[in-house]
């Protein structure tokens, strides 16, 4: 009996030291909100995204990132003292295409279109967000939420620069012509996204 009583205890003290090394570490620090770095021909745009205003938008957004589709696209929209706008076309103004579906319009956010702000593009439909995105070059109070009617719903940001808002400032500062109905505003000399990628948060300090 004493034998068993014994075994029973080491059984005991091994399932809480097991229990006590797959413990979460309370220490540790938590995962920060992820980070997309674009590099482009003229220098890399950081923007720190923010899922707890928009988490389906980004869900979205970090889908196309994961799948490189970003890469080798061009901003084909400059409006100074607007946005200037990515994601859709290829340099020979192809466009590229996508298996996804739209995202649902996520406004009201609690996130502005403040400047450096990145936001989800649209058709006339507030929920045909798919995979254009621009940045704000200034405060754009005019594309957030004021209702849910057509007119009201707005555009969605759900990420903020933190490096490289110099770099979309020269962008705004090229000269655009007209290309086509759509491409109205379109970059002289364009610059494109090499490559969209994750910033791993465990290589920064």
């Amino acid at each position: 009996m004493r034998t068993v009583r014994i075994a029973a205890l080491a059984l005991v003290a091994v399932a809480a030291c097991t229990a006590e090394d797959t413990a979460p570490d309370a220490t540790a620090a938590p995962a920060g909100p992820p980070v997309v770095v674009f590099e482009t021909t003229i220098g890399p745009i950081v923007a720190e995204l923010a899922p707890e205003s928009a988490p389906e938008t980004v869900r979205h957004f970090l889908k196309h990132v994961r799948s490189s589709f970003y890469d080798g696209v061009i901003f084909h929209r400059v409006e100074p003292g607007f946005v200037i706008q990515a994601g859709g076309y290829q340099p020979d103004l192809r466009q590229r295409k996508t298996s996804a579906y739209p995202v649902a319009n996520e406004n009201p956010t609690g996130m502005l279109n403040a400047r450096g702000t990145i936001a989800m593009a649209r058709t006339t439909d507030p929920h045909g967000g798919l995979v254009d995105f621009f940045f704000n070059l200034v405060d754009n109070p005019k594309l957030d939420f004021r209702d849910s009617t057509v007119e009201g719903w707005g555009y969605v940001a759900f990420g903020t620069v933190v490096e490289g808002i110099d770099v979309i400032d020269s962008i705004a500062r090229i000269p655009t012509e007209r290309r086509t109905r759509i491409l109205r505003t379109f970059p002289v000399a364009p610059v494109t996204i090499t490559r969209a990628y994750i910033q791993d948060s465990s290589a920064t300090p």
